[in-house]
């Protein structure tokens, strides 16, 4: 497959329009599943991993940086460090809780340990603590920018608030600067990213990297009414397979992917990647089957007619 790239934000690096969610890792896909995955992505044009220090503390028995552990691995085996873009995040492992700027210099360091790397292209805060000034927030990831430690950072879980008035301070003290964000957002979750959060992006030039970019599965259309889905994610579909709106975007999806003779899945990221300020996606995969529905979007174009019918649908 030979995708276009997207660009990130302001940065210089070039993304495929599907980033590989690493949640997965030592979590529902083993060591050796996880490499399978992550070959498929890779042989299929994509370059854009997605990981964070606390993947996947929540597993009994896990410490937090299997996924980045297994990543790494990956990564030396393969002998692809430069043709791959690494994202990671800092503020949830167990070991290196918050934001504050001694924190972040430790837990960027045991992450690039485990990642088997000196650098890592692009560095979130993965859960925002408006408690810690942004000064300090932006001081630190700075520090680790100056010494080739991250090339670009990004914010995860953040308020249009707090984003804007770390872009600001960035540009008063002449320190790095977000280029991207990555909010919750999908077709049947907009209110928290469409607004004044996408506004803030949208006039700052930041890119978007979504994620539970397909709902937790529900927008891949396996969870229907009276169909059980092994799953360690079923639990959380339900919500959106009893309301109205679920169904409503499931039947736009329906006759989407008729039309197109695709996967519901891969016409839901495409209607994600076409939003404004979306630069990928990110979705993951537990087995090789699963990956063609996901890394399909880069190949997919839906109508200006299809893009409404799915907005309305949603709305």
């Amino acid at each position: 497959m030979t995708a276009s790239l997207r660009k990130l934000g302001s940065s210089s690096i070039e993304v495929f329009p599907l980033a590989l969610g690493g949640n997965v890792f030592g979590w529902t896909a083993d060591r050796d599943t996880s490499f399978a995955v992550l070959d498929a992505y890779r042989f299929a044009g994509g370059n854009f991993i997605d990981t964070a220090d606390s993947y996947s503390a929540w597993v009994e028995g896990n410490q937090g940086g299997e996924s980045e552990t297994i990543l790494g691995e990956w990564v030396r085996a393969r002998g692809v460090r430069d043709q791959v873009v690494i994202a990671t995040k800092v503020s949830q492992h167990p070991d290196f809780k918050g934001l504050g700027a001694a924190n972040i210099k430790a837990a960027a360091d045991a992450s690039l340990r485990r990642l088997g790397t000196d650098h890592i292209d692009l560095y979130y805060t993965h859960f925002d603590q408006p408690e810690v000034p942004v000064e300090e927030i932006i001081g630190a990831l700075d520090e680790l920018v100056r010494a080739g430690k991250v090339r670009y950072i990004g914010a995860s879980n953040i308020s249009a608030e707090r984003l804007k008035e770390s872009l600001e301070f960035s540009e008063r003290a002449g320190l790095a600067r977000y280029v991207a964000l990555q909010p919750h957002y999908n077709l049947v979750s907009r209110d928290t990213y469409e607004g004044p959060l996408q506004d803030v992006a949208a006039r700052e030039g930041l890119s978007a990297v979504p994620y539970f970019a397909l709902a937790s599965g529900f927008l891949t259309g396996k969870y229907r009414a009276g169909v059980k889905v092994e799953s360690a994610r079923a639990g959380s579909v339900a919500k959106h397979l009893d309301s109205e709106r679920g169904q409503k975007v499931l039947a736009a999806l329906d006759e989407v992917a008729s039309a197109h003779d695709t996967a519901v899945a891969t016409v839901a990221l495409a209607w994600l990647a076409a939003q404004p300020t979306v630069a990928a996606p990110i979705a993951s995969a537990r087995t090789v089957d699963q990956l063609p529905a996901l890394v399909d979007v880069a190949e997919l174009r839906l109508t200006g007619a299809e893009l409404e019918l799915l907005t309305e649908a949603s709305a």
